[in-house]
């Protein structure tokens, strides 16, 4: 009886611990900032400031993602660059989705490549939600480039979708831009090397969620294409003067928690060497 009640009076205790600690782990928002400094930055874009956001996955941060949107403005950005699966193919609320963009247009423009769970959409669904994304302000890459200008002086801003990431497409999209920065949306991390000998500079990724589960020193735990203890889960990745720049996300799919892993805004300011 008294070992009985000793169990009890434990998990009276423990139970609330540990769901307050999962809430606040997959709710507190946090924010990473990295500098990517190179000589292809130009002098106007020296303190460019980008906020890169990815992997949504329909999550709402307060009514209506009022503390996502407060937060991301706090770091006043110059543009924002989102990696893919704003909304979750196994519970779609395209709604989430497009009313995150209405609202990050307003803030900064804003630009949108698809990743993995938007590429399930049947082929007519995913025009036209890429058709309402555009409404709501933001511009659409999926096997694009754009030029951003400052007075008498550019970047290139690359976007590929998902389903398109394969090297000639890559070549293709980037070809002839070799003298001037290019910057790279593409959701998947692990292609780094490849997005950096097809002409990225730097690219934003997503994808990897952060590992979904970080553990001390043996760091990030599992993620989609890389498995266990993958290697490119976060953080800011460099291959010879290209890098890319993973955000750990901000939602969850097929795994519903977080540990030590919380949701995720990525600053990256350019820096002129």
């Amino acid at each position: 009886m008294q070992k009985s009640k000793a169990i009890i009076a434990l998990s009276a205790v423990t139970i609330p611990a540990a769901t307050a600690y999962f809430l606040y782990e997959n709710n507190h928002l946090t924010v990473s900032d990295y500098v990517f400094e190179s000589k292809k930055v130009p002098e106007s874009f020296d303190g460019f400031k980008i906020v890169h956001v990815s992997d949504l996955h329909n999550k709402s941060f307060g009514k209506n993602n009022i503390k996502l949107f407060e937060l991301i403005e706090a770091q006043n950005p110059d543009i924002i660059v989102i990696s893919g699966d704003l909304v979750d193919s196994r519970h779609t609320d395209k709604k989430v989705a497009l009313d995150f963009l209405k609202v990050a247009s307003k803030i900064a423009p804003t630009f949108y490549t698809t990743g993995n769970h938007e590429g399930r959409f049947p082929e007519s669904e995913m025009a036209e939600f890429l058709r309402d994304a555009e409404k709501m302000g933001a511009t659409v890459l999926t096997h694009d480039t754009v030029t951003l200008t400052i007075g008498d002086e550019k970047i290139y801003l690359c976007g590929i979708a998902d389903g398109l990431r394969r090297r000639k497409n890559l070549k293709s999209l980037m070809k002839g831009t070799d003298d001037v920065l290019t910057l790279l949306i593409s959701h998947r991390p692990q292609y780094g090397k490849l997005y950096a000998r097809c002409g990225a500079d730097l690219t934003f990724s997503g994808h990897a969620h952060g590992g979904q589960m970080r553990l001390g020193k043996l760091g990030s735990v599992i993620s989609p294409d890389q498995g266990f203890f993958p290697k490119y889960s976060e953080g800011i990745h460099y291959f010879g003067t290209s890098a890319t720049v993973i955000s750990r996300g901000l939602g969850n799919s097929l795994i519903p928690t977080r540990i030590n892993n919380p949701p995720e805004v990525v600053v990256c300011t350019l820096k002129r060497k």
